[in-house]
């Protein structure tokens, strides 16, 4: 089964403090679009400016939506071939006893 969790990798030529702002705007546009309350519940999210990745948990319709206005903005403003996008492999099951 596929993973509803994304990995954003950056290029080399995005700086991570503006890409953290696109980061932010998105989050902004996602509480317009549900409201504050219920984009802090749904809208999981990490960056990590050292490894140049954002992983949006897009396993709601919050955090669908915020992963792709992220994916809009995003391309918008650095163009589409600033960064790759990867599903995260889901964890394993844990085996049977």
């Amino acid at each position: 089964m596929p993973s509803d969790v994304y990995r954003f990798r950056l290029a080399d030529d995005v700086p991570p403090e503006e890409a953290e702002a696109t980061l932010v705007l998105s989050i902004l546009a996602v509480e317009a679009l549900h409201g504050e309350a219920q984009a802090r519940l749904d809208a999981g999210h990490a960056f990590d400016a050292k490894l140049r990745t954002v992983v949006i948990d897009a396993t709601t319709a919050v955090g669908r939506d915020f992963n792709r206005l992220f994916l809009g903005f995003l391309s918008r403003e650095f163009g589409p071939g600033s960064f790759r996008v990867e599903r995260v492999p889901p964890p394993p099951e844990p085996a049977a006893a």
